[in-house]
């Protein structure tokens, strides 16, 4: 068995142990046995183990694959480092589209918030680019007018809270990043866009390793760059913003996953995309059973403990990537 196997192997099995640890744990503690009597036949813990638990550690894997592998389609068609759909303003368009729905008509279904928060990742996503296109900046100052953005994004959200005070309790939830109510309603308007689109990252990561090397030596290799560039950020907007609309803004996830996978296998985007998957659905269901388990019955959102991490390492990235 290869390294990159060794690997592969042990983080779906650190996945499993810790979907199992989360059916287990929470604010009543279950045993192993009832646990699995209860996956396969029912019982008393049904409504606990079948309708809140597993569903919940479900959605918390999809949403870390599909951020992760929107950090890595974003940090390689923009070439940089510090590029991740939260920093650069795209989790921040996709949360305001989300959230005005929710607090303008609250009855919405679950199964629209994913084609509105599409609409909101878009039109930032869109802003950025033409930004980006218009002055050229490095890394760190395209990372910079992302945090603007996602700022003035997030000043347009607390206005709506503002407003409409009498919604502001399920916003406020979704807002901070929490898996918390999340039910089998929210898995189905989710898969259909991983389904496709994960699997087509993995169509466009030779590619991404020709584009790293510059536009035109991509081109002189056969790389149309211009169509790559479109549909490598149409899937990563995509992804980015049908994950947020299922459980609010969990930050740092799509920069954090693509750097800890590289510090694995390298640059290779065929062997990165795998692995940053990975590491995204731990960190995200990590992040959401401790959230449970801290201090029950109350319950942190998911998206402060990835922020605890993940803002010291961009921090460092910022420092280490000041001069580029």
């Amino acid at each position: 068995m290869s390294r990159y196997q060794q690997l592969l192997f042990g983080g779906v099995t650190l996945l499993l142990t810790l979907a199992g640890m989360s059916l287990i744990f929470g604010a009543q503690t279950l045993s192993i046995n009832t646990v699995l009597h209860t996956l396969w036949q029912g019982g008393e813990q049904d409504f606990i183990i079948n309708h809140y638990r597993l569903p919940r550690i479900l959605i918390a894997i999809l949403v870390g694959i599909g951020l992760a592998v929107s950090g890595v389609l974003t940090q390689g068609i923009i070439r940089n480092p510090l590029a991740s759909p939260d920093l650069m303003g795209v989790s921040g368009g996709a949360g305001l589209a989300a959230c005005s729905v929710l607090l303008i008509w609250p009855n919405i279904g679950s199964a629209w918030l994913p084609v509105v928060a599409l609409l909101g990742g878009f039109s930032a996503a869109l802003i950025i680019w033409l930004l980006s296109r218009w002055q050229q900046p490095s890394p760190a100052r395209l990372a910079l007018v992302g945090i603007a953005m996602s700022a003035f994004l997030s000043s347009c959200i607390n206005f709506l809270l503002v407003i409409h005070p009498i919604e502001v309790n399920s916003a406020m939830i979704w807002l901070t990043g929490s898996l918390w109510g999340r039910s089998w309603s929210y898995i189905w308007p989710l898969l259909p866009w991983l389904l496709t689109l994960v699997p087509f990252s993995f169509y466009l990561a030779w590619r991404l390793d020709l584009f790293a090397l510059g536009e035109d030596t991509a081109e002189a290799l056969g790389v149309d760059t211009q169509r790559l560039q479109v549909m490598a950020l149409l899937s990563a907007v995509a992804l980015a913003s049908v994950s947020v609309a299922v459980c609010g803004t969990i930050g740092f996830v799509g920069l954090l996953a693509p750097h800890l996978a590289r510090l694995l296998v390298g640059s290779r985007h065929k062997l990165v995309l795998p692995i940053a998957a990975l590491v995204g659905a731990l960190l995200v269901l990590s992040a959401d059973t401790l959230a449970r388990n801290l201090a029950p019955p109350l319950e942190l959102p998911a998206g402060v403990l990835t922020a605890i991490l993940g803002a010291p390492y961009f921090i460092f990235l910022l420092h280490r990537y000041k001069g580029w």
